[in-house]
């Protein structure tokens, strides 16, 4: 079982900063503005050949009663229950704080696997700034500047002692294999239309928050769910707004890291509030799922509400605002109420096997080619094709070369091919990217 570590600590103390340091790359968001992160995000990390797992959580605020904030608290708990060992973060530069202390109260319970970090020492740490911290009761101190890298190696090496003791260095093979036979899910969807809510349900539990304000997702929020022989991260976004629409620092930053965590994506899940419709905004996240590569589903979401006839008109306003996204397969669905949602699993699987199709040069320019250019010649569009070899370039998306006579060919052409791929060799779920070049 991988190692588990939790940074706590209360608001605007560094915790993403330092979770982002460890993993070595930007998967929360930070910014100088209190309250960021309410989630928990996970990530791996590796120090000196030992792999961990870093959960980074939102800032405490124990005696608060906002609904937020108490989530926020629930969140932490959980991550403080699941994890070996905790890095209780606190601000040196601003000194020992009433908060600190409520905090402090609120660990305890889990104070003999918890180590004190004291952040925001500008290097050279003056390791007198940590004296008042001591009195928080923590068994091991650590005082470093997580922005500035200044003690991270330290706080590191004792992470790895504490964790693994006199283990030697962890042999990764089977956790690299592990992460890499996993299917990356991605949830997107404009703000407020039950991305955390389907993420819940799916993992039968409330791992994100959820709640009737839009944004309350920030981050992206990772978790990984093993049903049957597969292993799936599904990877829950921010809401996508429309350029321009997006209000404030925090808003902004969110959409731009929705947007960077399609890239780690293998599937997509296009979720829809199907009582509102199908609006230009879904029609542009889907085409950018469709740029991104992965394969794509569309799911019509609050199925439980739905008066009669409306999937028949959901349908048709899909047909006619996403034609581009023809190839994606359509279910209508209930987050809230797990109608239907547990059959994502099957069909995600489906999907990612088929993105990785790899057909021959020979049955493609034997059999496919001549096959395409026979049903055109029947349906009187001789010569129409000037094409003389097609290949695969890639998998993941399906990615194939035509090389044509001429300079160009016909976008409805193109579009010919891409759907007789499809029919001859199914591709289930993915976009079939086509590169006509001159022969």
């Amino acid at each position: 079982m991988t190692k588990t570590i939790a940074i706590v600590g209360r608001p605007n103390v560094g915790k993403s900063t330092l979770f982002n340091k460890i993993c070595r790359q930007r998967r929360a968001i930070v910014a100088d503005l209190p309250g960021i992160t309410r989630d928990r995000i996970y990530s791996r990390a590796e120090w000196n050949g030992h792999r961990f797992e870093v959960v980074d959580t939102g800032g405490l605020v124990p005696r608060e009663k906002e609904l937020i904030l108490q989530h926020i608290l629930s969140q932490a708990r959980e991550a403080l229950e699941e994890s070996d060992l905790i890095l209780f973060l606190v601000n040196g530069r601003e000194g020992l704080t009433v908060q600190d202390e409520e905090v402090a109260d609120f660990i305890r319970p889990y104070s003999a696997r918890t180590i004190l970090v004291v952040n925001q020492l500008d290097p050279p740490v003056r390791l007198e700034l940590t004296a008042p911290f001591f009195q928080l009761g923590a068994e091991s101190l650590v005082a470093l500047s997580a922005e500035h890298n200044a003690g991270l190696g330290e706080l590191l090496d004792l992470v790895c002692q504490r964790l693994f003791g006199q283990e030697r260095e962890a042999d990764s093979t089977e956790e690299e294999e592990e992460e890499s036979n996993e299917i990356r899910v991605a949830i997107v969807g404009r703000p407020n239309v039950g991305k955390s809510t389907l993420v819940n349900s799916l993992l039968g539990k409330n791992r994100v928050i959820v709640s009737p304000i839009a944004g309350t997702t920030r981050d992206a929020v990772d978790s990984v769910i093993r049903k049957g022989s597969g292993v799936y991260r599904l990877i829950d976004t921010a809401g996508i707004r429309r350029k321009g629409k997006t209000s404030g620092q925090i808003e902004s930053l969110s959409v731009i890291m929705a947007q960077k965590s399609l890239r780690r994506a293998d599937v997509a899940l296009l979720l829809l509030d199907g009582l509102e419709g199908v609006t230009k905004l879904d029609a542009e996240i889907g085409g950018m799922a469709l740029e991104s590569g992965f394969s794509l589903f569309i799911l019509g979401n609050k199925a439980d509400l739905f008066p009669p006839q409306r999937k028949e008109e959901l349908g048709e306003e899909l047909d006619r605002r996403m034609k581009f996204a023809e190839f994606a397969p359509r279910l209508f669905l209930s987050a809230r109420e797990n109608l239907r949602a547990d059959q994502l699993f099957s069909f995600i699987e489906r999907a990612s096997k088929a993105r990785k199709t790899r057909i021959s040069t020979s049955r493609l320019n034997n059999r496919f080619l001549p096959h395409v250019k026979e049903h055109l010649t029947q349906s009187g569009h001789l010569n129409l094709l000037p094409a003389n070899f097609i290949t695969q370039a890639s998998v993941s998306p399906p990615t194939f070369v035509l090389f044509i006579k001429g300079k160009s060919m016909h976008f409805s052409l193109e579009r010919f091919v891409q759907n007789q791929l499809r029919k001859q060799f199914g591709f289930y779920a993915a976009p079939i990217r086509l590169v006509v070049r001159k022969s």
